[in-house]
């Protein structure tokens, strides 16, 4: 297993920045994105019987525009993540970064989709609400208990380690904590490993961003990264967005990696991935299932259709592989693109 370099680790370890005003603010972001999921599938958008165990907050509505958003990032990521898992035969190994109160695994679980082992990552704080939740909810703890063998289950404040399920507390900034607890919890770099990162890479610096996804590439032999956040922010809309977050202490330190399509390729192009691609999520939108969008749409009146094309025009999937093991070769059609003549490979979308 790669280990990270000194410089990497010398340049995002300063504890004054991972202890920053701003870090309250970023955590802060994973309740507003679990109401927004929970007011979604409470609408009907899609199912998802386990987001209610996680928040804690008293339910609210929310916009059309922004459920239809969500609705978009999470069928996205997962035709993404579910072209992985089959190209693999689920002989792989899924890391979320950033994961918040994410129910992936046990979606996956009910699906009987579940990787030989599923790692989430986030702040430590996070990380402790979260095992709480999992520790005195029967829904959640008990998938993790069937799906579990071996040894006895360990858990303790800060991680919860079963053999098929593993939740870190660690700082991104800082890859050689990140590695040790993820080595803690039986990662294995000769895995084909899928990592996904929701809005998580905007709040860290280009440096500390760049360090991380060269970090991967040094680790697993064969590697897929996928990557939603904001896009186009050079704009006036865009400079909006980023007063709107700064007048909730909330930095886009990463925002310059989101001026574009391109720039959004180039960091992983330039940090020893070897294809990149990207798509903004008016894209992904126009190309899900067109009976299941007419469902969505019908689901709530939306008045400033205007306003969600925008929104959806400053929001990007980007996806980046590095293929030792060769997965890759060979097409096959492609889930994300059902109606246009598009092909891909194990590791997203290609022409």
């Amino acid at each position: 297993m790669a280990s990270c370099s000194s410089s990497s680790s010398s340049a995002c370890r300063d504890p004054r920045v991972a202890s920053s005003a701003s870090d309250e603010a970023v955590r802060g972001t994973c309740d507003d994105a679990s109401q927004c999921k929970r007011y979604a599938v409470n609408k009907g958008y899609w199912k998802d019987p386990y987001i209610d165990h996680f928040v804690r907050q008293p339910k609210e509505r929310k916009a059309p525009e922004i459920s239809r958003g969500y609705y978009a990032r999470v069928q996205g990521v997962g035709c993404l993540l579910k072209a992985f898992l089959e190209k693999t035969e689920y002989n792989c190994q899924i890391i979320n970064l950033g994961a918040g109160m994410d129910t992936l695994f046990w979606k996956l679980k009910d699906e009987n989709q579940l990787p030989r082992k599923y790692f989430e990552v986030d702040f430590p704080t996070i990380v402790t609400r979260k095992i709480h939740s999992i520790k005195s909810k029967p829904p959640l703890s008990r998938p993790i208990m069937e799906s579990h063998s071996g040894e006895s289950l360990l858990i303790d404040a800060h991680s919860l380690d079963s053999s098929r399920y593993a939740i870190v507390g660690a700082d991104l900034r800082d890859l050689p904590k990140l590695e040790e607890n993820l080595k803690k919890c039986n990662v294995d770099p000769q895995l084909p490993t899928l990592l996904m990162a929701e809005c998580v890479l905007v709040y860290m610096t280009p440096e500390c961003s760049a360090h991380l996804l060269k970090w991967v590439t040094e680790m697993f032999l064969t590697a897929m990264f996928i990557n939603y956040e904001q896009v186009n922010m050079g704009d006036r809309f865009g400079q909006i967005m980023i007063e709107n977050l700064q007048s909730r202490q909330c930095n886009l330190a990463g925002v310059e990696d989101c001026r574009s399509l391109e720039t959004q390729k180039e960091r992983f192009l330039l940090n020893g991935w070897e294809t990149a691609n990207a798509i903004d999520m008016v894209t992904v939108y126009n190309c899900l299932p067109p009976e299941d969008v007419r469902r969505v749409e019908a689901l709530e009146f939306l008045d400033e259709k205007e306003l969600l094309e925008q929104l959806m025009q400053h929001y990007c999937l980007c996806w980046a592989t590095k293929d030792s093991h060769k997965l890759g070769r060979g097409p096959s059609p492609c889930p994300l693109l059902p109606h246009r003549r598009v092909w891909k490979s194990w590791s997203g979308l290609s022409d």
